[in-house]
């Protein structure tokens, strides 16, 4: 019989459950499997700097883009050490693609 109160019986989902989702919903994004955005990001990423020049630049402004709207989504949910992270990957990312158009 299931206990009150989160007995051992009960499964708790804290912040290190890696299953949960960030933000639960019906979004463009929620049936994907994660592996397979990796997969197409390090694939962009990939030809972006292969290719260089003005295209490759496009090609990683278009994924900074995308890695500020999920940050910007997701603000809320997230631990300040998650955020500076996060934020870090951003600023990496800008500094990649401005030094690619410069190029």
């Amino acid at each position: 019989m299931p206990t009150q109160g989160g007995g051992s019986g009960a499964r708790r989902r804290g912040r290190g459950d890696m299953r949960r989702p960030l933000l639960p919903g019906s979004g463009p994004l929620a049936g994907t499997p994660p592996v397979l955005v990796f997969l197409v990001v390090a694939v962009v990423f990939a030809v972006a700097i292969l290719v260089g020049g003005s295209i490759g630049a496009l090609l990683l402004a278009l994924l900074a883009v995308g890695v500020a709207v999920l940050l910007a989504t997701t603000w809320a949910r997230l631990s300040p050490p998650e955020r500076l992270a996060r934020g870090l990957v951003l600023a990496v990312l800008v500094a990649v693609t401005i030094g690619m158009a410069l190029r």
